[in-house]
């Protein structure tokens, strides 16, 4: 029950001081059907599942096969000035970890996070580090991501993507390259936004943003979750970032997932276990689990 699509345990673990092996644990004693471990770096693939692995390794056999159940894994490249300057050996590697992948062949499901971030965006070019962000690397943010996308249609795998005040250069990416299969992850467009993508094929999954919304937005809101398709809807904890109200400015983890459950249910005017229950469907039919 309460399926998260994307979290990072390993950036939970390094940067936040999170305890891998507790965390599992109390995972594994909770009826969690689904989590899926994102990927953002092009050789950070064999290093996440060798930390999860390490972790299992450590469990009593019971939390340990559960766990290893319920964590799936994703292989992606976010947009990075680093990654972005070097984009060509990025997705070679990208692509190499992906088909030298040491877990079971079911436990790499999806390619991402990838996409498009203008979050800083000044003057038309994104200034997340304004002595390197030039045009080159602005227009090379687009080609990482195509060239993701590509990768993606060529392994038949779904994509969860990243787009961050960046719509209409994430949309139109997705539709030069004509693969539409995965996720909106962190969505934070509109209606108008969404329906472009739904009607595309995307899903759109909601996080702990979500429980943010000020009062004067609530409406909007509630017509945005009523809007999406209950076969196309999805939820988030993006761990160990955005920590739903009322833990909000603290680390997050997949256990506080339940919260936006909640939060999205009140205003659908359904039960966090109905979308749980959805949502589950959802997501045995995008990752044919």
């Amino acid at each position: 029950m309460f399926s998260d699509t994307h979290f990072h345990l390993q950036t939970m673990i390094q940067e936040r001081n999170i305890d891998g092996e507790l965390f599992l644990k109390e995972l594994s004693e909770k009826d969690v059907f689904f989590c899926l471990d994102i990927g953002t770096k092009s050789s950070d693939l064999s290093q996440r599942f060798s930390l999860f692995q390490d972790l299992c390794q450590r469990l009593p056999q019971i939390n340990a096969e559960k766990a290893e159940k319920t964590v799936y894994f994703t292989a992606g490249i976010w947009p990075s000035v680093e990654e972005i300057q070097n984009r060509e050996q990025a997705v070679k590697t990208l692509s190499s970890q992906m088909q030298n992948f040491k877990g079971a062949k079911n436990k790499l499901i999806a390619l991402g996070e990838c996409g498009i971030d203008h979050h800083w965006n000044i003057a038309g070019c994104d200034k997340r580090n304004i002595d390197d962000f030039d045009k080159s690397v602005f227009d090379g943010e687009r080609e990482l991501f195509l060239m993701q996308l590509d990768l993606a249609k060529k392994m038949d795998l779904p994509v969860v993507i990243h787009s961050r005040d960046a719509f209409e250069d994430t949309f139109n990416c997705i539709k030069e390259s004509g693969w539409n299969k995965g996720i909106i992850h962190c969505f934070s467009y509109g209606i108008s936004e969404a329906r472009k993508f739904l009607d595309c094929g995307w899903h759109l999954a909601l996080g702990g943003s979500l429980t943010y919304t000020k009062k004067s937005k609530l409406e909007e809101i509630k017509a945005l979750l009523n809007y999406i398709p209950k076969d196309a809807l999805l939820f988030e904890t993006d761990s160990p970032y955005l920590a739903p109200v009322p833990f909000r400015g603290q680390t997050n983890t997949p256990l506080l997932i339940p919260y936006i459950y909640e939060f999205a249910a009140n205003l659908m005017n359904t039960t966090a276990e109905n979308l749980s229950e959805q949502t589950d469907i959802n997501i045995k039919k995008l990752f044919r689990l």
